[in-house]
This record gives structure tokens, C-alpha cells and sequence, in this order.
């Protein structure tokens, strides 16, 4: 009986799905176009490589200073880093595939053409055996009536914004997707054009999407159609300068999506910053393939995805994710 598991192991023999790591010398190899496999470059010693690196996903360098589009990690931990890669990917090859497949062409679009592009994977992804597999694993809960405001608005010189979930450590549902994006539509039509400051409520900006509600929508057509019109990553880019994002504490999925798209993004000291979504079978859907590659550029937005690792504020820093340091 063929099952939908020997289904993807199918898939991944093909050539459609799995991983493939390169040792990359001072010129590429050239690569066999492989549209769902994701393509690994590891430098190993000596220069940092150029050139033809267009066909990678992620770029791995034994250089912890490496520029980007390279992520540096220490020459120790090389050899894990590129295992848990190979493991990340063994688990979600699908979601895996789909992650890479949408960030190699982000920043071929507009920033609105790449947040479409995102939902319409994500909502694909709703129906794959990959995140069914993970929310049977972690069957959703239901939750007494909250009606408490999700967004705090203080109108005054400035425009503050303040996310106010913080029993939930600032989970992203439905109602505070909502109320951002109508804070932030508020904004950007004022007459008076004011700046605008985010932050949030707590010990955290926000851990993320409120995973109890994931997958709970009975449409994804029309889930899909709702999120790109209610898309507060949408909003934050358009409004530019003016919009000014303070972290701090964990910022996970939605809770660095979002902000990757503001004008300005300070942090507090121990902020840290990961996208968890392809451990679940889905691709970060709250704007993170349009806003983070703009940042950081798509491979290093590739390593954030598939790894899920937690990006501490000095890399943040560094690959320019975050502007600046608030103390």
C-alpha cells in the first residue's frame, strides 16, 4: 500500500525534496538544477569564496566573521551545524523544500508580490501530511473568552503602539492580527503622518503565532485571501521610516517577521530571534519571506528558516536584522 510517507520518501529520491551539501573552494562547482532541494555550500578553509553562488540556499563558512551572504560559524561546530540542517530537513522535507522555494525568488518581486507568494505556500502547507503530523502531535487547546484589547493605542506626538498579550507572551491570533493591522491602517492614513512606535507588553515582544489556532481555519482559500488583506507586515513596510519597532525578550515567527518590516528595529539587550515554522511543516507566514531576505538577504534567511536556530542580538546586529541597540 503506498502511504503518504513513502510518498515523500519517493519525492525526496527523485530529487524533489531533501538536501544537498557542497564543499565549495575558491570557485563553485557547477549544480544540477534541483527545484526542491535545498542546496547547501560549506567553505571549509582558506578565502572566503565568491563568485557563482547563486544556486544556494545557505552558505556555511568555518569563518565566524564571513560576510553575507554567509553564515559563519565556528570551525568546531561546523560538522553540527550542517547535521542539524540534514535533520531539519529529514523531518520537514516538504515544508523544507517549499521555504526554499519561495525565498529564491522574495527579491525577485515586490514586497507585496512576495507576501502573496508566502500565503499561498502556507496555506498549501496547511494541508500537507507535514503539519498534520505535527498538530496530532500537538492537538490544539481550547482557551476561555479573552476580550481583553490585544493592541494598546496611545494617540499623542508620536503614534505607540503596544501589543498587550502578555500572559501569552504576545502569541499572535487572530483578534491581534486584526487589531495591528487596524492600528497600523490608522497610521498610515492619519492626515498628520505620525511617527509610529511598536512594542510589546511583558516579558516578551511575542513568541509568535498562537499555535492552538493554527490550522483551525475552515477554508484555506479563504484563509489565504484573508491574510494578505489583513497583513500587518504589509502595513509596517509601507509605512517606512516612519514606523519604529522596539524587541525584546524572545521574538519568534510572527514576533520578527513583522518588525523585519519597519523602517527601524531596536532591540533591548537579550533579545533573541528564531522562526520555528518548518519544524511544524509550514513556512513562516506572517510576512518573514518578504521582510527578513530584505534584511539579511535569502540565504541567511533560509538558515534562520530550516534550522529554526535561535539568532542571539550580536548576529542580529551583525547580519543588520536588527538597526540598533536600546538600552
Amino acid at each position: 500500500m503506498t502511504t503518504a510517507g513513502n510518498l515523500t520518501a519517493d519525492l525526496t529520491d527523485l530529487g524533489g525534496a531533501g538536501v544537498a551539501v557542497t564543499d565549495i573552494g575558491v570557485d563553485p562547482p557547477p549544480l544540477r538544477a534541483t527545484p526542491g532541494v535545498v542546496q547547501v555550500g560549506v567553505h571549509r578553509g582558506g578565502p572566503v569564496p565568491g563568485g557563482a553562488l547563486d544556486p544556494f540556499d545557505i552558505l556555511l563558512s568555518c569563518d565566524p566573521a564571513a560576510p553575507g551572504p554567509w553564515v559563519g560559524v565556528p570551525p568546531a561546530r561546523l560538522d553540527g551545524v550542517i547535521a542539524d540542517l540534514r535533520a531539519a530537513v529529514t523531518a520537514q522535507p516538504v515544508a523544507a523544500a517549499v521555504a526554499a522555494q519561495v525565498l529564491r525568488t522574495s527579491l525577485d518581486v515586490s514586497f507585496d508580490q512576495a507576501l502573496v507568494a508566502e500565503s499561498l505556500a502556507y496555506s498549501m502547507l496547511l494541508a500537507s501530511e507535514g503539519f498534520r503530523t505535527w498538530r496530532a502531535a500537538n492537538p490544539a487547546r481550547d482557551r476561555p473568552l479573552d476580550t481583553t484589547p490585544r493592541v494598546l493605542i496611545d494617540a499623542g506626538k508620536t503614534l505607540d503602539l503596544r501589543l498587550n498579550r502578555p500572559d501569552a507572551r504576545n502569541a499572535f491570533d487572530a483578534r491581534m492580527r486584526d487589531e495591528l493591522t487596524e492600528a497600523l491602517t490608522f497610521a498610515l492614513e492619519h492626515p498628520d503622518a505620525p511617527l509610529v512606535s511598536l512594542i510589546g507588553v511583558g516579558p516578551a515582544f511575542s513568541a509568535g503565532g498562537d499555535l492552538d489556532e493554527f490550522g483551525r481555519a475552515a477554508d484555506p482559500g479563504q484563509a489565504h485571501l484573508i491574510r494578505t488583506l489583513r497583513s500587518p507586515a504589509r502595513l509596517a513596510q509601507a509605512l517606512g521610516e516612519r514606523l519604529t519597532v522596539t524587541l525584546h525578550g524572545a521574538c519568534v515567527g510572527a514576533g520578527i517577521e513583522v518588525p523585519a518590516a519597519a523602517g527601524r528595529v531596536t532591540a533591548r539587550p537579550g533579545a533573541h530571534f528564531r522562526l520555528p515554522e518548518v519544524s511544524m511543516g509550514l513556512i513562516p507566514g506572517a510576512g518573514g519571506t518578504a521582510s527578513i531576505p530584505r534584511r539579511i538577504g535569502r540565504r541567511r534567511a533560509c538558515y534562520m528558516a530550516l534550522s529554526g536556530a535561535d539568532i542571539d542580538l550580536a548576529t542580529a546586529l551583525a547580519w543588520r536584522l536588527v538597526d540598533g541597540v536600546e538600552v
